[in-house]
């Protein structure tokens, strides 16, 4: 290992570059590492980051990765296949053929979003089947939505789009069925509900054109909203004895994260999180905010150390 740094970042999203320009800025050696597959690739744009609204994801991360440099850290895309650590504390990190050498490690591998399986729906995430008000709603407003039932969140995203658009449609599909309070709610908003479960969503050269139902019904959509399952990019983590833990909304797991403090430190000492591996349900900028405080704690616990 002839390249030691005082922190090593494994993936080069929101969280990631925002650690590292903390710490690069705090004249901290780092090295982030980037695979090129975040989570919100298929995403034509970032919403509600202030100033960088409406900007294509792999625009703001080349920002970020320039802002990296500028500051005298090293960006270099590639993917960690090994992560262990030595005797003497310092963490080693495999990448590809080479191995080098870390102080400390922050994790900012972010989520895989598990989606139902119904045919047609791959095709289209992050296009015309989307997932949250926030991120996508002001694109879909006033067309025709069907909110897809998988889980608890249903109901819930439902009344949100209703927010943007009066045709909304509550598909049940597997969802479990609304209560009472929630078939007011669901009622006084005008939402229908479908009971069919949906057995595809369509689509033409211009894009979603609804969806077909059990039976041969087709219902006409201009978009579906989904809630995937989240689960964390965590495999790198278990030799260093950090395993995901489960997300649940009552009985449904709605994904996997690692479990950190509010600055991102884990159980294992020396290793940080940040972004949607602590968080699955951050939105960019909020992820982005998380790798600043989570590279202030580590350059903060490098000082204490060399203090001693």
């Amino acid at each position: 290992m002839d390249e030691i740094y005082d922190v090593v970042v494994v993936g080069g999203g929101a969280a990631g570059l925002s650690g590292a320009v903390a710490l690069a800025r705090s004249r901290r050696s780092v090295l982030v590492v980037d695979a090129g597959d975040p989570r919100n690739a298929p995403a034509g744009h970032v919403h509600n980051f202030l100033t960088r609204d409406g900007t294509p994801p792999a625009e703001l991360y080349a920002a970020g990765r320039a802002e990296v440099t500028r500051y005298g850290g090293t960006v270099e895309t590639g993917r960690v296949t090994a992560l262990s650590r030595d005797d003497d504390g310092l963490f080693r990190v495999g990448i590809g053929h080479r191995t080098v050498a870390a102080r400390r490690l922050l994790v900012a591998t972010g989520v895989r979003d598990e989606l139902p399986d119904v045919p047609g729906l791959a095709a289209r995430w992050g296009i015309d089947v989307v997932h949250c008000p926030y991120c996508h709603g002001w694109e879909v407003r006033d067309q025709r939505i069907g909110v897809l039932a998988t889980g608890p969140a249903a109901v819930h995203q439902a009344l949100l789009f209703r927010q943007l658009s009066p045709h909304v449609t509550l598909l049940r599909h597997t969802g479990p069925e609304p209560d009472d309070e929630q078939s007011r709610q669901l009622k006084a908003r005008g939402i229908a509900i479908i009971e069919e479960k949906v057995e595809e969503i369509e689509a033409d050269g211009t894009g979603l054109t609804g969806v077909r139902l059990a039976g041969g019904r087709r219902l006409a959509l201009d978009a579906v909203v989904v809630a995937p399952r989240m689960a964390a990019r965590a495999d790198l983590l278990a030799p260093l004895g950090l395993r995901p833990a489960e997300l649940r909304v009552g009985e449904y797991s709605i994904g996997t994260h690692i479990e950190a403090d509010p600055a991102g430190a884990t159980a294992v000492p020396g290793v940080w999180v940040a972004g949607n591996l602590a968080d699955p349900q951050a939105q960019v900028i909020a992820a982005a905010a998380t790798g600043l405080a989570a590279g202030a704690v580590i350059n903060y616990d490098l000082v204490l150390e060399e203090a001693r």
